[in-house]
């Protein structure tokens, strides 16, 4: 519990210092796509309009999930399972992408924010257990919401948080 505790408090002063915790709304660029893939739990591919472009591979922002398909690393603790359940909740649906800040990261992958109807996926997510907290400036919309979804699913142990505990 003590341990539990500290971690909380770490993560609210980091947050705190990092500038992050107010966050944005997250009132960025906004278009309509569909999940024509799924490569793990935090990154897709989707086609926009009515599917005469090419797919693009997004990155869910704010998220990180275990590893599924790495070169150098080992399959993450509840990786597999978090692959699974964002493909169930997301391919071949229609979502709509909202952007921060940053568009893109370092391997050119569009960077958004994943809405199924009214269900913010990214969200999701770290509410069930699925993925942990990553923000990454100048990306902070919803951090403090997010934040609060990881911390609720620690506390409930759910997903990676009653499998894995630090192992991944």
């Amino acid at each position: 519990m003590a341990r539990s505790r500290a971690v909380v408090v770490a993560l609210l002063a980091t947050a705190s210092l990092g500038g992050w915790w107010l966050g944005r709304s997250g009132d960025g660029d906004t278009f309509q796509a569909t999940v024509v893939a799924t490569f793990d739990g935090d990154t897709i591919a989707v086609r926009a309009g009515g599917g005469r472009t090419g797919a693009v591979t997004v990155r869910l922002l704010g998220v990180d999930t275990p590893e599924t398909h790495h070169p150098r690393r080992p399959v993450g603790c509840h990786g597999p399972s978090a692959a699974a359940a964002t493909r169930r909740l997301l391919l071949g649906r229609r979502v709509r992408l909202t952007l921060d800040t940053q568009h893109h990261d370092r391997y050119g992958r569009l960077l958004a924010h994943v809405w199924l109807g009214r269900l913010h996926v990214n969200r999701w997510l770290l509410r069930h257990g699925h993925a942990r907290l990553l923000v990454i400036r100048p990306n902070t919309a919803y951090a403090r919401r997010m934040l609060l979804d990881e911390l609720d699913a620690r506390r409930r142990r759910v997903g990676l948080w009653g499998r894995c505990g630090t192992r991944w």
